[in-house]
């Protein structure tokens, strides 16, 4: 670990990494990094809805998992880590997830289930987040199972993508809906942490 994270335990016993934010840069590698997640949402959009086009979909969601898993390292290894890479970087995700697991519905390449269980995990974190700021002033801190949550379903969506092509029994099709699986149960189970840290906070 290096000396700008420092380490903790929530209520629950979860062990959280916090990286400390060292520079207010914003022009840096790590935020170019996120940045370009973020155009990705609306070209993956316009490449899957209106062209069509499954390989350049699945090019830019390819391209979306590795700038998440690499903006992080990056950062730590050029010492570049900010406020705003840190504030950025789950609010990117959270749009990145939502705008492609809609899409990827409408298409029918995933059920409709997976969106209600996503977009409802994330409005109730959001009234969980309401209340802890109103109770303890704070804000979640972001978790080794949160991004573990995220890590999953970023992987699962270009395998997810690509199962069309080589059928319900295929390795696409066995392993996006590994990711997604897993995915989805880790991002469950943190709302259910966040909510018994916001609960726990309040009642101090």
């Amino acid at each position: 670990m290096s000396g700008e994270e420092s380490k903790g335990k929530t209520p629950g016993g979860v062990i959280r990494v916090v990286p400390a934010p060292t520079s207010r840069a914003i022009l840096t590698i790590p935020n170019g990094l996120t940045l370009l997640r973020a155009l990705g949402i609306p070209l993956f959009l316009w490449l899957f809805l209106a062209r069509h086009n499954p390989g350049w979909s699945f090019a830019v969601l390819a391209f979306g998992a590795f700038t998440d898993y690499a903006d992080g390292k990056v950062a730590r290894a050029l010492k570049q880590e900010s406020a705003l890479g840190a504030a950025m970087d789950p609010t990117i995700d959270r749009a990145y997830i939502a705008a492609t697991v809609i899409a990827l519905a409408i298409r029918n390449f995933i059920p409709w289930w997976v969106v209600g269980v996503l977009l409802v995990r994330d409005l109730w974190m959001a009234l969980a987040l309401l209340y802890k700021k109103q109770t303890s002033g704070g804000v979640f801190e972001v978790s080794f199972l949160g991004k573990a949550a995220t890590f999953n379903l970023l992987y699962a969506f270009p395998l997810l993508l690509l199962q069309s092509s080589d059928g319900p029994g295929g390795a696409a099709h066995i392993l996006g809906w590994s990711f997604a699986i897993w995915g989805i149960g880790l991002y469950i189970v943190t709302a259910v942490d966040y909510t018994r840290e916001a609960l726990t906070t309040g009642r101090k």
